[in-house]
């Protein structure tokens, strides 16, 4: 286990002063990846009123930090390319918040670009990797039948009928929050219940609403000191808790199908933080797909094992429900380039400096961001509050 004593040394030591998005999200045919890298760096930049030339820590993956400094012009010196898939973004903010703690930089930089949808050159597979040996050739390829394994392993410990009402709550709530926000790609399409229920299959148990998106977008982050923080242009959001871990790479290896990595680092960082599930506001989770929220809730313990169905009836989790939950529409309608991390910490940002306009919560002053990775593989969690 963490020394806890040391990880509350952490707490609070750095801050969040900018988030944006690249310019175009959605379909964007016309940039490539690093374009959306920039872009986004830029404009986070100018939400904090710093510069490049202020920038002394890179963190990203995908792409190399080497590739990305370059593209930007900018020679930092604390460079981390943790890459373990969409939670690699909510672990940059721990890593961060470390390395702004021991002094290896002061203004650090944590950005991504992808075009998910648009970029059509071929996807590397290494042969040698045990995945491709002892998964592919039994037709356990790519994420909606890995993920859609662990959700029927799901329905048959908790229920069939039970579980699919809960996939199809997640789907229509989050649905009505892009709703609410004009850069989600469904911004402008609701979405009901016989709709969900009517909607093409992918992998059983999976209609197409259960799965994300597949958009072009960027999005970064960045993070200083709280001395520089109160030099900035809004001032910082604090990062109280941190935790990261990961516990399989092939799915036919996890442990558990209904239980993911997020057991772990919720209550680490959680602890770090000194809060408590009542005393959190708003929980941005990562929605690969509606099962990947349903058991990260359970994981996460804001309700026990089998009773998320429970927990995000009567659209609980959706505009005015007492539970607000991936407020800018999430993965599933609001944008997933591929990695969808970095932006549940964009959106927990805006909504605890109360600049979520149209969406806005009541009362935000503690919010969770918690990332998934690989096959329900990596978890990173991060718990953020005032300064």
């Amino acid at each position: 286990m963490p020394n806890a004593a040391r990880l509350r040394k952490i707490s609070g030591a750095a801050e969040i002063v900018g988030v944006a998005e690249s310019d175009e999200i959605g379909k964007v045919p016309h940039k490539s990846p690093l374009a959306h890298h920039a872009e986004a760096a830029l404009n986070a930049l100018q939400d904090a009123a710093l510069s490049l030339s202020d920038v002394d820590g890179l963190l990203t993956a995908g792409w190399s930090t080497l590739d990305v400094a370059e593209y930007l012009g900018i020679q930092p010196r604390f460079t981390d390319s943790t890459s373990v898939g969409g939670s690699s973004f909510v672990i940059h903010l721990a890593h961060a918040a470390a390395a702004i703690s021991a002094g290896y930089c002061e203004v650090a930089l944590i950005t991504h670009g992808q075009a998910g949808r648009s970029d059509r050159a071929p996807i590397p597979r290494n042969p040698g990797a045990p995945m491709a040996q002892y998964e592919y050739p039994y037709g356990i390829i790519g994420p909606p039948i890995s993920y859609a394994m662990a959700a029927s392993n799901y329905m048959h410990r908790y229920g069939k009928d039970r579980t699919r009402q809960a996939l199809a709550e997640i789907a229509v709530s989050t649905r009505s929050w892009a709703n609410l926000n004009p850069k989600a790609y469904f911004h402008d399409r609701p979405l009901n219940f016989d709709e969900y229920h009517d909607s093409r299959w992918v992998a059983w148990p999976f209609h197409l609403v259960d799965c994300c998106l597949v958009t072009d977008a960027g999005a970064a982050v960045v993070v200083t000191t709280p001395e520089r923080a109160r030099d900035t242009r809004r001032g910082g959001v604090a990062i109280l808790g941190v935790a990261e871990g990961h516990d399989h790479s092939m799915v036919s290896q996890m442990p558990d199908l209904t239980s993911a990595f997020g057991r772990n680092t919720g209550p680490q960082a959680m602890g770090m933080a000194g809060v408590t599930h009542s005393d959190i506001n708003l929980a941005m989770i990562y929605d690969s797909f509606t099962y990947t929220t349903l058991v990260s809730l359970e994981n996460l313990g804001f309700c026990a094992a089998g009773e998320g169905p429970d927990f995000v009836a009567g659209q609980r989790t959706a505009p005015g429900g007492e539970f607000p939950l991936n407020t800018n529409g999430g993965g599933l309608s609001y944008t997933h380039p591929g990695m969808y991390g970095i932006f549940t910490v964009v959106e927990a940002v805006r909504q605890l400096r109360g600049e979520a306009h149209g969406r806005q919560i009541e009362n935000c002053r503690i919010a969770m961001a918690h990332g998934t990775g690989g096959l329900l593989s990596s978890t990173g969690t991060a718990i953020l509050g005032p300064a």
